[in-house]
């Protein structure tokens, strides 16, 4: 298919941009050969920028590993021209944006975003990142802590430990072989003990390798592209250009020692998992003809005929995909990914055999046109119609790009093949070859057989040479089950017109009210693109009422998505998302993508409702999924815990997992059998539909699924009683009281402890909201200076609101190793009466700038359809309604005095104030639960202890609920 071209012209080089695109490109080279490109946006609300260094942990000196990534981190503390640490962060923190960086092997890129009257001293400021960073020994070693803490959080994830151990099975001398994150060991401990200082070491490696000439800048702004340009000559011409070349590190990572290797390893969570990957040459030197992004959409297919369908129905696998891995220019790696049941544990063998055959089915089909060019088209359709996305998540994508791509592709990337070369596929078909495939098996099944451990996370595993002949037995003991190519898509779109609203709507309007439904309509009059966001929430009394009901009602979600797949995967991959999920007062239905076609997915998601029946097999492999899911729960991250606990603490009718699993254990399919067609016989259903449609189509989809659900002879549903509209309560802590939940990690291997400490102010009340939205944007970035950069408590450590259906809050949430959550607890009232000193002190020029700014954050334009829904979503689903909040809270803050804010702060937020309530998670890892029956004798009066959640809340009064209020008229 060819592809229509729409490029802006930039030096005389054409940029491909999206039709769609109205923003303004240039690109530019300075005298100290930066390669930059501007983007003038006039309509955006936040500005960004982008650096890119062609440098990464490649490049880390022998013996220091993960320098470049502590380089990256220590960028940030200060400048010789804005010398006071972490000024860099507040400043950006204080003005609505927020920053963050990545180390990859080859690149290290960092980038910010802030509200746009703010840009300039912003963009300077992070010009200084790259002239006269300030790299000072005290923060040295602070920060050294920081990559330690940031390390000790991904030693028990399961993604960094295989990813460690595919690395650690290749060549020691080349660098993909290297830990890349660091830690105190590698950053500290060893070297000091060579006697190199790790400091001088980061000063040599930063002089060495930033270099301009090897940076790529992306700068995102709101004036005219002259004056971005003006701006950026003014401020990045200082970077130095010592000339340096692009390091490259040619050869591959595997000999023939790590090829036809069978790899099992031993992870934490409940699960089995298949990875089978080869290397292969890299689809970047063949980007517009895409190779892997052919076959990854082939061999991940999940239609009828595919790989993972013959899989499913065997039940021996729940997920799987297939496509290009970790990649450079010098080597890349073709992976295909199998979660695996039970039963597929146990048929191994058969699972890859059965994958070889897809594999000789493209080899024997040949590539095909019709299949490249359907592909072609959804991926061109795919980058015209592409929904705007916030200016730092864009710009990253691009600066990255620009080492790689000509500036045509800088945009567009790899995103769209248009060539097509049967050749090149073909290559990559035939290097996906038993002689040189790489398998890692993960199962706990494994403990207690391996005989190896890797070195960084200590990952127990065991190694096994494979042969090509025993690659054959398995193809040949594969079942015999009918593979064969996709069909062609039905779903990809092709009617792109834009409907004419009549209704002007600014907001959500209740268009049509009746005994079993309620639909909200917003027609698309912010984003002209041919899409359209549909939300049905179908509120059944009945899924709340137990724990039993809530596992059965996620059952019953699970097995529909499950029956639907291989229909709906087609629309999936032509851009029409679908899902259906627990909420919180049954279950929702949500469709988003191209409105073309949005009404056949719509009636056949509808019609499996209305004629669903249990698959005793299904019922079985989603049981285990879920049973396995919930085991996991225990090796969350601690401060996922804290966080989990506080919910189940505050909000009522959520019940605790470990009922959950109990129930699950027992259940059987014909309980779900029983169950469904209870739960759907009281129904009412809560609809959205935004975007691309007329409101008579609106109308007529609402009308569709009245009709198949509550209007038949003997109706599925009927509507629900008054008394059964459901509302969603939360508990009403006391005002002057601390509460304390004191809970062991758990994962008793896990010596990270947690902190959740949450202060509960007020019902929604727009006054109330701004004072607490300025109080949490002024206290963000002091919180984070003091707790992670000087004290150093933990990688994670943030400030937060909290918004419990119409209940607004705050909560500090930390991470530790190093301390435990008594003792990060007493920090956290330190800094809460340190903070105190600092509001009086504020200026009324600095009250008016953090006021400033929070107004320009609640007046950012809503980017997509997706992004306006969803507010407009949570206004519905918790029954506030009031569609005009960013309108009447700015001009709340428009009319609101600094001592106003102060008095705030005196009455419910500082330590000992009369209306403060507070509630203090505490979940202990192992290095610390020594401290937990101290904590507890030491908790200051008055306070109330929480022993049993559940009696907690039962006993405790609640906070009335919106959904309960008067409902609007037509």
């Amino acid at each position: 298919m060819a592809v229509e071209k729409f490029n802006t012209r930039v030096q005389g080089v054409e940029i491909l941009k999206p039709r769609t695109d109205s923003r303004d490109y240039r690109m530019i080279v300075l005298k100290n050969l930066l390669q930059v490109l501007l983007i003038s946006d006039p309509d955006t609300d936040k500005c960004a920028a982008s650096m890119s260094v062609s440098v990464g942990s490649f490049s880390d000196p022998q013996g220091l590993e993960g320098l470049a990534h502590f380089l990256e981190h220590m960028l940030f503390y200060a400048s010789e021209k804005y010398p006071e640490e972490d000024s860099y962060s507040k400043y950006i923190t204080e003005h609505g944006g927020s920053t963050n960086a990545y180390t990859a092997s080859e690149e290290t890129n960092y980038h910010f975003d802030v509200n746009a009257d703010c840009f300039v001293e912003a963009l300077d400021r992070f010009a200084q990142f790259f002239i006269k960073p300030l790299m000072s020994a005290d923060a040295t070693m602070r920060e050294i802590k920081a990559v330690d803490s940031e390390n000790q959080k991904n030693l028990l994830s399961d993604g960094w430990r295989m990813r460690q151990l595919q690395k650690h099975l290749s060549k020691e001398d080349h660098p993909y072989h290297k830990f890349s994150t660091g830690n105190m060991d590698t950053l500290h401990v060893r070297p000091q003990a060579k006697g190199v200082d790790t400091r001088s070491e980061l000063i040599k490696f930063y002089e060495e390798h930033y270099s301009a000439n090897i940076m790529h800048l992306v700068v995102y702004g709101k004036e005219s592209l002259d004056k971005i340009q003006d701006l950026v000559e003014g401020m990045f011409q200082e970077i130095q250009n010592t000339n340096k070349v692009v390091p490259r590190f040619p050869g591959q990572p595997c000999t023939d020692d790590h090829l036809q290797i069978l790899v099992k390893a031993v992870p934490i969570k409940q699960g089995h998992k298949l990875g089978v990957s080869w290397p292969v040459t890299p689809s970047i030197h063949h980007y517009e003809e895409g190779p892997s992004k052919y076959l990854g959409h082939l061999i991940g297919h999940e239609g009828e005929g595919s790989l993972f369908h013959a899989l499913k129905i065997l039940g021996w696998a729940t997920g799987l995909s297939a496509g290009e891995g970790e990649w450079t220019l010098d080597y890349s790696f073709f992976k295909v990914s199998i979660d695996l049941t039970d039963a597929g544990h146990e048929h191994m063998q058969e699972i890859l055999g059965l994958l070889f055959n897809y594999i000789q089915l493209l080899q024997k089909t040949g590539v095909c046109q019709w299949i490249f060019d359907e592909l072609s088209a959804i991926c061109e359709t795919k980058f015209h119609y592409q929904d705007k996305t916030p200016p730092m998540s864009y710009i990253v994508d691009i600066a990255s790009n620009m080492q790689i791509y000509p500036a045509k592709d800088w945009l567009v990337g790899s995103s769209l093949p248009t060539k097509f070369n049967p050749a090149t596929v073909q290559k990559v078909v035939d290097e996906l070859s038993p002689s040189n495939v790489r398998i890692l098996w993960e199962s706990q099944k494994f403990e207690g057989q391996t005989d190896k451990a890797e070195p960084w996370y200590n990952t127990a595993y065991s190694l096994e040479k494979i042969t090509t002949s025993t690659i054959q037995e398995w193809v040949l003991s594969a079942p015999d089950v009918n593979l064969h190519l996709p069909a062609p898509n039905v779903f990809i779109p092709t009617d792109f017109s834009l409907k004419d609203a009549k209704e002007k709507e600014t907001i959500p309007v209740l268009l049509r009210k009746s005994p079993f439904s309620r639909l909200w309509y917003k027609p698309d009059t912010m984003f002209s693109k041919p899409k359209a966001y549909v939300k049905m929430d179908f509120n059944c009394p009945l899924a709340v009422s137990s724990p039993d009901a809530a596992v059965l009602t996620d059952i019953f979600t699970r097995l529909l998505m499950d029956y639907l797949n291989e229909y709906a995967y087609y629309a999936q991959v032509a851009g029409l998302y679908y899902g259906v999920s627990l909420s919180d007062n049954g279950f929702e239905l949500t469709l988003l993508g191209y409105d073309h076609k949005l009404r056949i997915l719509l009636e056949t998601v509808v019609a499996k409702i209305a004629n669903f029946e249990v698959k005793p097999d299904r019922f079985a492999v989603i049981k285990e999924t879920v049973t396995k899911e919930y085991q996991n729960y225990k090796f969350r991250q601690p401060y996922h815990q804290a966080m989990y606990y506080c919910s189940l603490i505050l909000q009522d009718q959520t019940w605790p997992w470990t009922e959950e699993l109990d129930v699950l254990s027992h259940m059987e399919a014909e309980d779900v059998a029983k169950f469904v067609p209870m739960l759907l016989s009281r129904t009412f259903i809560e609809c959205y539909i935004a975007g691309n449609v007329e409101n008579k189509e609106a109308e007529s989809m609402v009308n569709h699924i009245e009709d198949v659900l509550f209007n038949e002879p003997k109706p599925i549903c009927r509507p629900l009683f008054p008394s059964q509209h459901l509302t969603n309560r939360v508990v009403k802590l006391e005002k002057g009281m601390k509460y304390f939940y004191h809970q062991d990690g758990s994962n008793p291997s896990d010596e990270n402890s947690a902190l959740v400490h949450y202060i509960q102010v007020h019902r929604d009340d727009f006054a109330m909201n701004i004072k607490l939205q300025l109080f949490g944007l002024v206290a963000k970035q002091a919180t984070f200076h003091q707790l992670r950069t000087v004290e150093q408590l933990g990688y994670i450590t943030a400030l937060a609101q909290r918004n419990d259906s119409g209940i607004y809050g705050v909560q500090f949430i930390i991470q530790s190793s190093v301390k435990g959550p008594g003792h990060i607890d007493s920090r956290v009232e330190s800094l809460l009466k340190n903070f105190e000193s600092k509001l009086y002190e504020m200026t009324d020029e600095d009250f008016k700038s953090n006021v400033t700014a929070l107004i320009d954050m609640k007046l950012e334009k809503h980017k997509n359809l997706k992004e306006e829904s969803r507010f407009y979503w949570r206004e519905i689903q918790s029954g506030t309604l009031k569609f005009n909040r960013k309108e009447a809270e700015v001009a709340a803050l428009k009319q609101l005095q600094k001592q106003e804010l102060i008095d705030f702060f005196n009455e419910y937020i500082k330590v000992g104030a009369e209306k403060k309530k507070s509630l203090s998670i505490r979940v202990y890892g192992s290095q610390h639960l020594k401290e937990m029956a101290s904590d507890k004798n030491e908790v200051p009066s008055p306070s109330v202890e929480i022993e049993d959640i559940v009696g907690f809340r039962k006993s405790q009064p609640l906070h009335g609920s919106f959904r309960g209020c008067g409902q609007p008229k037509l």
